[in-house]
């Protein structure tokens, strides 16, 4: 048979707010992958940074996949997953040596600056490297 301990912790105010704050952390994450694929079919966004892919979509079939089949533009959707695969190796170790608190302080820094970068980008590798900063 198991030996289970029973904790006798409560709900409080502040457990809530931390869940809820935990929560927003996977919502931010969810959001920025959901806007990163679809601003990579706005117009806009094409002829800004990937001119070759727009020109190539105005002329293409119904065939999404060949309207954008650029190797920079998959770089750009997939930064943030491969960003969230390299740090999810050191949050850990991070929380453990300096804390929950201050690796996630650290974690909003990180957000904020890539939003930044993010709205002031001129060029692809501005674009795609300030990309694993939001993660």
């Amino acid at each position: 048979m198991l030996n289970v301990r029973m904790n006798n912790s409560k709900i409080t105010i502040y457990v809530v707010s931390c869940w809820i704050f935990v929560a927003f952390g996977g919502l931010m994450f969810g959001y920025d992958i959901g806007i990163s694929g679809g601003v990579s079919v706005m117009d806009d966004f094409l002829i800004k940074f990937f001119t070759h892919v727009y020109q190539t979509k105005l002329h293409a079939k119904e065939n999404n996949y060949c309207k954008y089949d650029n190797w920079l533009l998959q770089l750009f959707t997939s930064s943030l997953y491969i960003s969230a695969l390299f740090v999810s190796f050191f949050a850990s170790k991070a929380a453990t040596k300096l804390g929950r608190k201050i690796t996630i302080l650290i974690a909003s820094i990180f957000f904020i600056v890539g939003a930044v970068l993010s709205a002031v980008a001129e060029n692809k590798l501005m674009l795609i490297f300030q990309k694993p900063l939001l993660n």
